[in-house]
């Protein structure tokens, strides 16, 4: 089922020493791009994750958050390197007294100083991470969600878009006979009368060839079977069960090409309106293939 590139999902999840929340939002990208916004202390599990992300999507920004509250500290696996604090404010004090300053520290400032904090090598408590990645899961899960259903709802207008295409097509498939006879009858009465003015003999042999020359120069034929058999394989495209956003926009862009030359080569009036109608409701089916997967 086609997915859109756009979704949202979240999971929560509170146990008795810790709680959290993940939010997953994303908009259209042309690869894969994931954004982590979670604590310091979790930046190593990024890559492990990602991986997962990928299993849940494979084009588009993707924005992951977590917000977690740990109601241990021992949790996370990280500590604040007590003794070195201890001396480096005793000593800050000693300066202030020293100069006869009154000396308040700020501890908020410890959190910015990266090298009072020391990460035990165990890392997070298992238990953490299991959860985190079961909250993880059930995001995406929440996500992937979100993104088929916006992908149903686009893939049933681009149906609808595609059977006008269809019958547009066809119109111009049932036109181009009637141009054809047109122009062939324009073309023979127009030498006639020519050669006529002049006095100049009608040959049969050399009218045939300016007739085929002509045919083969406006006939569209071959443009119209190639363009059917892009708009087939974008509607079994559509039905498919693999992600096929990239595929969709490859065959709108090679029936751009077919109708655009059928409009060149036709040289008429009621063929070019039928021409810029299939263009323009075409453009509308780019316009939503660029939201999918």
């Amino acid at each position: 089922m086609p997915a859109s590139m756009t979704g949202f999902g979240r999971s929560e999840s509170a146990e008795e020493k810790w709680a959290h929340g993940f939010e997953v939002k994303s908009v259209n990208g042309r690869f894969l791009d994931v954004k982590w916004r979670i604590p310091s202390a979790l930046r190593s599990l990024e890559t492990a994750w990602e991986k997962i992300v990928r299993s849940y999507g494979s084009r588009g920004r993707v924005d992951v958050s977590l917000n977690l509250e740990v109601k241990s500290p021992d949790i996370l696996g990280v500590s604040l390197n007590l003794p070195l604090v201890a001396a480096m404010l005793d000593q800050v004090a000693k300066l202030a007294a020293m100069r006869g300053q009154a000396f308040e520290p700020d501890y908020n400032r410890l959190l910015s100083m990266s090298s009072l904090w020391r990460d035990d090598s165990a890392g997070p408590a298992p238990a953490l991470l299991e959860s985190l990645e079961r909250g993880l899961r059930a995001a995406l899960e929440d996500w992937r969600a979100s993104r088929q259903s916006e992908g149903a709802v686009l893939a049933e207008d681009l149906r609808v878009r595609l059977a006008r295409l269809r019958e547009l097509a066809q119109a111009i498939a049932q036109r181009i006979p009637g141009v054809l006879n047109e122009k062939r009858t324009g073309l023979c009465q127009r030498v006639r009368e020519a050669l006529a003015q002049v006095g100049a003999e009608y040959s049969e042999d050399r009218m045939l060839q300016e007739v085929a020359v002509l045919t083969d120069r406006l006939d569209v034929s071959e443009e119209l079977t190639r363009l059917f058999a892009h708009l087939d394989r974008l509607e079994q495209t559509l039905s498919g069960a693999a992600e096929e956003g990239k595929r969709l926009d490859f065959l709108i862009q090679e029936a751009f090409r077919e109708i655009n030359t059928c409009g060149n080569k036709a040289q008429d009036v009621e063929v070019s309106r039928l021409v810029v109608d299939f263009k323009t409701e075409l453009e509308r089916c780019r316009e939503q293939v660029q939201n999918l997967e």
